[in-house]
């Protein structure tokens, strides 16, 4: 059997981990020879609640889950990672302009990626799940010089999934109405995909989508921004998949989604400058 990897959940106490710390320790996302130790962090006030996840852990007696560590110290968690899967972010509150939120998370995850830049491994693959996730995954990338900015995406493969299956583009808010919560099922299932598609590669033929470092791309986005790619990965590394047909409208919607990246990037450069 292989050593150990560390593997990185934040926001361990949340229902998105919940529903993610299983698939993890079973063997679903790294495969079933992999044994894993599982750091979960989270704030200081949900280390209660943290500590019934950790022993329902310990109860499941998976035989892959070497040892699991419940943390709210940052030097501790980042040490020597594997894989960060950073699902804590701050989430909006009730009358919270949309620039409060990008300055609490601006913090958040300027120090977690100065965390990652002096603790983890330099090969540790991050992956961005909290919102807004992709100038969150920037704003990581950026406090984490000496870790590639390839190392780093986020999550768009719900987004992804729901259009394989079909599904509607306001379906997040239909299940906050059903559910009086936000989806964590099929987040945590999402983000099953895209960790284990980075881990092993994406089968033949096939390509997904994630946020990733848009530099170099050919489908028209400014360079320096996190933006949702169709990618191939092997080997741990993904790349572009080139010469997709795109017609007016989706061009439109690209556009404006670029737009809005580069508006939330500078006002999120501006308070990584200032924080």
């Amino acid at each position: 059997m292989s050593e150990p990897i560390r593997v990185l959940v934040t926001g361990a106490a949340g229902q998105i981990a919940y529903s993610l710390l299983y698939s993890i320790g079973n063997g679903s996302v790294f495969g079933k020879d992999q044994p894993i130790i599982l750091v979960l962090l989270d704030i200081t006030p949900m280390m209660g609640v943290l500590d019934g996840v950790l022993m329902e852990l310990q109860d499941c007696a998976l035989p892959l889950l070497k040892d699991v560590i419940a943390t709210d110290k940052e030097e501790v968690a980042f040490k020597d990672l594997d894989v960060a899967i950073l699902v804590g972010s701050m989430p909006r509150r009730e009358g919270m302009e949309r620039k409060d939120l990008l300055k609490a998370n601006v913090k958040i995850f300027k120090s977690q990626g100065a965390a990652l830049d002096k603790y983890a491994k330099k090969s540790v693959k991050v992956i961005v799940v909290g919102n807004p996730a992709n100038t969150n995954c920037l704003t990581a990338s950026k406090s984490a010089p000496s870790i590639p900015k390839e190392n780093f995406s986020c999550l768009t493969r719900l987004d992804h999934n729901r259009a394989k299956a079909q599904t509607v583009q306001q379906r997040g808010a239909a299940v906050i109405k059903a559910r009086k919560l936000s989806s964590a099922m099929s987040a945590a299932k999402a983000i099953c995909d895209h960790v284990r598609d980075i881990w092993f590669g994406t089968p033949e033929g096939e390509f997904v989508s994630m946020g990733v470092i848009s530099d170099g791309n050919s489908y028209g986005v400014p360079d320096d921004l996190l933006y949702s790619f169709p990618v191939v990965i092997k080997n741990k590394t993904w790349k572009f998949v080139e010469g997709l047909p795109i017609n007016d409208f989706s061009r439109e919607k690209m556009d404006l989604t670029a737009k809005e990246l580069t508006e939330e990037k500078e006002t999120a450069f501006e308070f990584l400058s200032s924080a």
